[in-house]
């Protein structure tokens, strides 16, 4: 005899809950952000050159072309507002990351305050390219901040809303004034604009100023003491003068050979140190030194600079600023002219050196202070004549 069979149930099932579909994964903008993670951990963990890690990793992407300017958009833009995405960031996590993850917040936070990244977009693609085990964290804290950059943010001071060190902000303030300083800061934030030459050659504005303020012309014999990478010394040459381009590094003097080649140009290079040259005295009828400097007028262009120049840069550079003028003076012949051009802004290294050089049998014939604006770099000329 079989068993009875239990009695059916009379309940209802429940539906089966159908969860709400994942949207697609950006595969090729995690790609983006996944190499751009690369140049920043390199940045952070190798101390590596923005520039030079970038196109090192692109070197041997696949990306689209579109694609590998916006890794470099990514990385010197994630770089270059550093503080102020650090700032972001810890307001929702301080410590106990690995520099792979802190850069992967970094880099999630300037796309959502200052890239300009829709934040659904800038959250998904950099979780998808950050370590995985931290995916969660780094998911968290990015749409924090998202809401955050929503709400505004308020900053606690100039120097970490605009991204700079403090001594930077107060050099250029006493230099320029409070709000001239904060019109040239926030200009540095922004992608340069670039000028091309009628020679091809791609060179500021500003500097090819400094090539005119030369006033080079045919049948005259002119030095550009500290060429590389030979912008300024390949514009001096294409005037018709005679120019004799040095540098006292033989890998930079192979950057003034290569720029000249690509150009077809006449321009003996040599490799010599601008402090101790070996020229005879009064050989030249122009010279340029176009000085080792802090480089606070080109800032744009360098996002990791910023970071590297120390508080004391200035005041050292311009001690030898002044032996570089000195013995430039002397190989200048007489009715002759001297040059000397910093792309920096900073006293010491402007008026400073002009007053320290004290140039005995020269007179100094002007002084111009070039700013930052959205054409030009910022850049400073004095112009020494000998009678």
């Amino acid at each position: 005899m079989s068993a009875p069979r239990p009695p059916r149930s009379t309940r209802k099932s429940k539906p089966t809950r159908k969860s709400k579909p994942k949207p697609p994964v950006d595969a090729a903008g995690v790609a983006v952000r996944r190499a751009a993670l690369d140049v920043l951990g390199r940045i952070e963990e190798e101390g590596a050159y923005a520039n030079l890690a970038t196109n090192a990793v692109l070197g041997r992407s696949d990306l689209a072309d579109r694609d590998r300017h916006f890794v470099t958009e990514l990385v010197f833009g994630t770089t270059r507002m550093r503080r102020a995405c650090e700032h972001l960031v810890t307001q929702h996590r301080t410590g106990g990351m690995s520099p792979r993850v802190a850069a992967a917040l970094r880099l999630g936070a300037y796309q959502l305050a200052f890239g300009g990244v829709a934040p659904h977009a800038a959250v998904s693609t950099t979780v998808g390219a950050a370590p995985k085990p931290a995916r969660g964290l780094v998911n968290a804290v990015l749409r924090r901040i998202a809401d955050d950059v929503a709400a505004g943010v308020e900053w606690p001071d100039l120097a970490t809303e605009l991204s700079y060190p403090d001594w930077i902000v107060t050099a250029l303030t006493e230099r320029l004034g409070a709000d001239a300083a904060t019109s040239v800061l926030r200009t540095m934030n922004h992608a340069a604009t670039t000028h091309v030459r009628d020679d091809g050659y791609v060179q500021d504005a500003a500097s090819q100023r400094v090539v005119a303020s030369v006033g080079a012309g045919p049948g005259e014999l002119v030095l550009d003491a500290c060429a590389a990478p030979g912008g300024k010394a390949t514009g001096l040459a294409a005037t018709g003068a005679s120019v004799v381009a040095a540098d006292p590094s033989p890998a930079r003097a192979r950057l003034v050979v290569g720029n000249r080649d690509r150009l077809g140009l006449d321009l003996p290079v040599v490799v010599a140190d601008a402090a101790a040259s070996p020229y005879r005295s009064g050989a030249f009828d122009r010279v340029l030194v176009d000085a080792p400097c802090s480089g606070l007028g080109v800032l744009r262009r360098r996002p990791d600079a910023r970071w590297r120049i120390d508080a004391d840069a200035p005041a050292r550079l311009a001690e030898l600023q002044v032996r570089l003028l000195r013995e430039a003076a002397r190989v200048v012949a007489p009715g002759g002219s001297l040059v000397y051009s910093v792309c920096t802004l900073t006293e010491a290294e402007n008026q400073g050196v002009v007053d320290a050089v004290d140039l005995a049998g020269f007179e100094l014939e002007g002084t111009e202070t070039m700013v930052p604006d959205d054409d030009a770099d910022g850049m400073y000329v004095a112009r020494w004549r000998r009678p």
